[in-house]
């Protein structure tokens, strides 16, 4: 019983999908919108100054952090040539 449920269920459900997905009938051009309120509208420049300022923090941030990780390696690699150069481990 609950077998032939759960078949007439998923063929109902693969029966609905092509109409499911239709896409809605759409617009042959674009149509600006010019009645919006004020209270919807947002200004595009503050937007786009806060974007770059968070690109820069974060590739300065990068920056400093592959630096950061150079120094070291390159501390590394001069205590190791110290080590080389007196023939010990």
């Amino acid at each position: 019983m609950m077998r032939r449920l759960s078949i007439a269920l998923v063929s109902m459900l693969l029966a609905a999908a092509p109409l499911l997905a239709q896409a809605p009938a759409g617009q042959s051009e674009f149509v600006p919108v010019n009645g919006l309120p004020e209270s919807e509208k947002l200004p595009a420049a503050p937007l786009l100054v806060v974007a770059y300022a968070v690109f820069l923090v974060l590739m300065v941030f990068y920056v400093w952090t592959v630096w950061r990780r150079l120094n070291k390696v390159e501390a590394d690699m001069r205590a190791l040539e110290q080590r080389t150069a007196k023939g010990g481990r």
